[in-house]
């Protein structure tokens, strides 16, 4: 056969095996392959499957995509619903097919969620060189486009002799399993070299199980762990996405229950327990709730689980304000376990040690009750009057996030990445079930979200997938809609226009500069500026529309809400084959949120004639003075 035939082979043959508390769970690994022919793959991979397809249509599902960003974007929102023991590959063509995928594993690795790219490659014989869209270099001729994968990859290979193969695929899918090492495996194919043949030996071929390692952990870093819990008067949780992908969420309950300590939640870890439990704190950081955030600065003790403390996740340093605060860190990636000059390092899966921490802990508990009460009950009253309030006739963002939480069902899952919905959502959406919010902001990444809820609809076809997202993000990569049309795929796309960036506009406000270059306005030749021209007449439910999209437009008026509602009753209760539905709803982007009592580290020009800019300078440095230089 050849070496892309032994590629489809083999990767319909792998396994993952996962035991969670004596339950075990197999499933295939790579249930499918996403794929945008051009030279260098149709002739190689493209035949493979289509030879699969016609044989055996089970091996390896071929599905289409729109762009090769957005394939990579559907594979990730698959994974982490399947809480990555399962992803997809995606093939490409040689040249911008191929370093589109660029951005994917970029997003892929710093959020640490498997996907398996295979770029096709120019000519390993050099037989017909340059080819088309090569790239050459005259101080390393070796060199192709696909070399800029390997900063952005947590393994990356190139095939560039046929017996290479074997090794190859192997080590790429150790990687793409491995909790603490996973992200974007790509391996990079040349086209000459997918259409030789190969013998193949049949044990390559055959079924193959990766089992999933959840390591123990260490029990002297465990004993150490317990005992400066003991010895904290004020400790607190920050709860990230390793507690997900460790299933760990009734231990943490059980916990945190035991033990009395608040839990406060990354944008990851949104899920790890209900909005209404007694101990969850809420979001935490830049974009967190006043609740976490005012513990968080009186906390002595952070206990990070399965975080890996973004600048967001800390408010830029400047949440854990306690002058002798220390760490103890829980994470199954050393890393992350290690950051902060962590006191105590617990290398090891989350569930497993919170287990284990909980018995150590028996009888221990501290007695913060009065105080997370108090502080969940502010904080309700604060997201309860934001949900409520009426802006007419274009109402607030958190208006429209409210209507859509009200609206969605305990199961539903909402999926966002970037502008100013990721913070709004983050504090404000009441989150009910441990899969019910998906929002990329690892790499925060415009575009992501339809692509990614795409992906979320095909990891979880039996919820309701909401994506939210503003025009801006919209109109980097709405194509993939054309996916979801062809496939009668059910997403339902609340797509919020505010006329430019709402988010990078407020920020450019905050640091001096005016809204400058967020508006979408025509231009002012005279001046030069997009700021003060009207604004553009661009009707993108219409242009959904022309995409085969069933859209529903809410119109600016008294009952703009009440109307949403209805719409979105209407677009729940549409037929699951009928394809996506969009929601149009115009909003305020100068009506601001609830304050999370927090910052953001984002510089200021230090010299301006600007006065507006010196302003906030001086605001900046007050921040940066409370700034602290936690180690690692």
């Amino acid at each position: 056969m050849t070496v892309a035939q032994a590629v489809v082979q083999f990767l319909g043959n792998q396994y993952t095996v996962d035991t969670i508390n004596g339950s075990t769970h197999r499933e295939r690994l790579i249930p499918g392959m996403f794929g945008i022919f051009g030279h260098g793959n149709v002739a190689g991979v493209g035949q493979a499957l289509k030879q699969a397809q016609t044989a055996r249509p089970e091996l390896m599902p071929y599905y289409q995509g729109r762009n090769e960003q957005a394939q990579v974007h559907q594979s990730v929102g698959f994974s982490r619903m399947h809480r990555r023991r399962a992803t997809f590959a995606v093939t490409a063509s040689v040249g911008p097919g191929s370093s589109n995928m660029l951005t994917g594993a970029a997003l892929a690795t710093i959020n640490r969620l498997p996907v398996l790219l295979l770029p096709s490659d120019v000519f390993a014989t050099r037989a017909a060189d340059p080819v088309l869209q090569q790239l050459e270099r005259p101080d390393a001729y070796d060199m192709s486009v696909n070399d800029a994968f390997r900063p952005l990859s947590r393994y990356f290979d190139r095939v560039s002799r046929p017996e290479q193969l074997f090794s190859a695929l192997l080590n790429g899918l150790r990687v793409l399993t491995d909790p603490a090492e996973t992200g974007a495996v790509t391996i990079s194919l040349p086209q000459d070299v997918q259409a030789e043949a190969l013998d193949v030996p049949e044990v390559f071929l055959a079924q193959r199980e990766w089992r999933i390692r959840r390591p123990e952990p260490d029990t002297e870093d465990l004993h150490r762990a317990a005992e400066a819990i003991r010895n904290a008067k004020r400790p607190l949780i920050v709860a990230g996405g390793g507690v997900l992908y460790a299933f760990a969420e009734d231990a943490l309950a059980a916990f945190t229950e035991a033990t009395g300590i608040p839990v406060g939640n990354t944008q990851a870890g949104v899920g790890v327990l209900p909005w209404d439990h007694p101990y969850s704190l809420g979001a935490i950081g830049s974009t967190g709730t006043t609740a976490a955030n005012r513990l968080a600065a009186q906390a002595d003790l952070v206990i990070g689980i399965g975080t890996r403390y973004e600048d967001f996740t800390t408010a830029s340093r400047t949440a854990f304000a306690h002058p002798d605060v220390k760490f103890v860190n829980i994470n199954v990636a050393p890393i992350d376990a290690y950051k902060h000059g962590s006191a105590i390092a617990v290398v090891a899966d989350a569930g497993k040690a919170l287990v284990q921490l909980t018995q150590l802990l028996k009888g221990h508990r501290i007695d913060l009750d009065g105080e997370i009460s108090a502080g969940k009950e502010t904080w309700d009253g604060i997201v309860d009057a934001a949900h409520q309030t009426r802006h007419t006739p274009f109402p607030a963002q958190a208006e429209i996030i409210g209507a859509v939480n009200t609206e969605s069902g305990p199961r539903d899952v909402v999926v966002c990445a970037a502008g100013s919905l990721p913070g709004d959502l983050h504090k404000m959406w009441r989150v009910r079930d441990s899969s019910g919010y998906h929002v990329e902001y690892g790499y925060s990444c415009m575009g992501y979200e339809i692509a990614g809820g795409i992906g979320v609809k095909r990891g979880a076809p039996d919820r309701d997938v909401f994506i939210m997202v503003g025009d801006g993000s919209y109109l980097m990569m709405h194509t993939e809609l054309v996916t979801a049309v062809a496939e009668r795929i059910k997403v339902i796309v609340v797509l919020i226009q505010n006329h430019g960036y709402a988010s990078i506009g407020s920020l450019s406000e905050s640091l001096g500069s005016q809204r400058f270059g967020t508006q979408y306005r025509h231009l002012d030749s005279e001046q030069h500026t997009f700021d003060d021209g009207s604004r553009l007449p661009v009707d993108l439910a219409l242009n959904a529309e022309s995409l085969g999209v069933t859209v529903i437009r809410v119109e600016p008026g008294e009952d703009t809400i009440d109307d949403l509602r209805i719409a979105l009753r209407k677009a729940k209760d549409a037929p699951e084959d009928g394809g996506p539905v969009l929601i149009h709803i115009n909003s305020d982007p100068l009506l601001d949120s609830p304050d999370s009592e927090s910052w953001w580290d984002v510089p200021v020009s230090e010299i301006s004639e600007l006065d507006s800019t010196q302003d906030a300078y001086q605001t900046y440095t007050d921040h940066k003075g409370r700034q602290k230089h936690y180690l690692g």
